[in-house]
């Protein structure tokens, strides 16, 4: 991927500022997106933005392909007349983390009424929602009939259902969607609102110069639409349970390693069907985003899979995959990949070498530098062009966090090479990564804002707590802008 030198900033929109209990599509983002302009960023990196599950992880959705209706922003649907003023007053929320459930039950409450008035003004939106459904029914059909199906099912696992719809029986299918028809069109209208305010939002980045990074997830939950209807893509077994499933083995994030639940792909099923899921899912994503970083792209090599009936990660396998194909073909389709690999964790010869055949940036974490010599791959100084840089991702904790918890000899390390100390030298931090080699940089929002562990935003290999992190204006100052925009133009990015 040919990568001009620049720089951003990684920032969920369930972070973003404002009066609706979690970051929306609304004018807060468009002033984080001023925010990026003003202080010379060229990149807005965000996480999965699809329908969260369990946990509220957005690695744990619905769908690979549907938007969280709850990034809707419900004063442009007061804009659009969708939702009466009367009815905008939202109850109190915290500013500085998003509860979910909360908002959730008030903003499903809005989206019936939208949808109520959308009916009844439905001329107004034909034209434009029909072009939608054109271009988009190839997924949404399947999803919006899963939501409906799971709230008809009191929201039970997919493969507790029914056995004709556990195995899409055409006439049950045909019937479900008869009997669900108007809870099928609520979901299909909340897609068409998402979308509809997310590209507006996107051109606005992109007219301001900033370009927006998005995340694929390599698996998706069990409890998707699409594990639900491509069941014959994943190791399942005769009653739709998983026989493997993803993971990694113990690594730097946890002794026991993380074990995700998710069910592994049945990659020679997958190259029977030509790669069909996985081309459209990475296309999707290309056109919904500027750029798309993969995450645990080693498993496109070989994945860690682990028998579904154990309760850690720490005995499994490696298997195969089929990214070098999958590759060849999205080349062949595409020409430039627009991808960049999160090539973290267990990487070999054989990931490196899938990485640089396409020509995929790889990425470093500066907080994986001062655990050893000055040999160290994460050092800026160790640094090739054809990388992105980070402080810390949303997996890390805050780099002032981090440099709290580090052992004596780690933090001995970090001042010999830096010479600072806590706030000072997140600043450095960010300032040695800025005028590195990588092309690409990028920090946490929370390492602008220079703040400690409790802004974090996962902890890998717990299952509580984590996602709810939100920033506000008030924590922003000008000096923040100011740093900022000067290392951006000393370092030419």
């Amino acid at each position: 991927m040919d990568m001009e030198r620049s720089s951003g900033i990684l920032l969920h929109l369930s972070s973003l500022p404002g009066d609706e209990g979690i970051g929306s599509m609304g004018k807060n983002a468009y002033q984080f997106v001023d925010f990026l302009a003003k202080t010379r960023q060229k990149i807005w990196q965000i996480l999965p933005l699809g329908p969260v599950g369990y946990g509220n992880s957005p690695y744990q959705c619905y769908s690979a392909f549907a938007g969280n209706p709850l990034f809707i922003d419900i004063q442009l649907l007061v804009e659009d007349r969708l939702v009466s003023k009367k009815t905008e007053t939202e109850p109190p929320f915290k500013a500085r983390m998003v509860e979910f459930d909360r908002v959730e039950e008030w903003k499903m409450i809005l989206f019936r009424e939208a949808f109520d008035n959308f009916q009844k003004n439905f001329s107004r939106y034909k034209e434009e929602y029909d072009n939608f459904m054109r271009s988009h029914s190839w997924w949404v059909n399947d999803y919006a009939l899963f939501r409906s199906l799971k709230t008809s099912n009191d929201d039970t696992v997919w493969n507790t259902w029914a056995p004709e719809l556990i195995r899409r029986d055409h006439q049950a299918i045909g019937e479900a969607y008869k009997e669900l028809q108007v809870d099928i069109d609520f979901h299909s209208f909340l897609q068409f609102i998402f979308f509809r305010q997310w590209f507006k939002l996107k051109n606005y980045a992109n007219s301001k110069g900033v370009q927006i990074v998005g995340d694929i997830p390599l698996y998706v939950s069990f409890d998707s639409v699409d594990v639900w209807a491509n069941q014959d893509i994943f190791q399942l077994d005769e009653e739709a349970k998983p026989i493997l499933v993803g993971g990694v083995p113990p690594d730097y994030f946890s002794e026991t390693g993380q074990l995700w639940g998710n069910p592994v792909f049945d990659w020679k099923r997958i190259e029977e069907r030509n790669f069909d899921w996985w081309l459209a899912r990475i296309h999707f994503n290309l056109h919904m985003f500027d750029q798309v970083r993969v995450d645990h792209f080693r498993g496109l090599e070989s994945y860690w899979a682990v028998d579904a009936a154990e309760e850690t990660a720490m005995v499994g396998e490696w298997l195969p995959a089929k990214g070098h194909e999958l590759f060849i073909r999205l080349k062949q389709q595409s020409g430039k990949l627009n991808i960049i690999a999160e090539d973290l964790g267990v990487i070999t010869p054989e990931v490196e070498k899938l990485r640089d055949d396409f020509g995929l940036p790889g990425m470093k974490i500066l907080q994986f530098a001062f655990s050893s010599d000055e040999k160290n791959e994460s050092l800026p100084h160790n640094y090739e062009s054809n990388f992105v840089a980070y402080t810390g991702t949303h997996d890390n904790d805050t780099t002032l966090g981090w440099f709290h918890s580090i052992e004596k000899k780690e933090r001995k390390s970090l001042r010999r090479y830096l010479g600072g100390n806590g706030k000072e030298l997140v600043r450095q931090m960010i300032e040695y990564i800025w005028g590195s080699a990588a092309r690409m940089t990028i920090i946490p929002m929370q390492d602008v804002l220079g703040l400690d562990t409790v802004a974090r935003m996962n902890t890998p290999g717990t299952a509580s707590g984590n996602w709810t992190w939100r920033f506000t204006w008030a924590q922003v100052r000008s000096n923040h802008l100011r740093f900022l925009k000067e290392i951006t133009k000393k370092y030419n990015r």
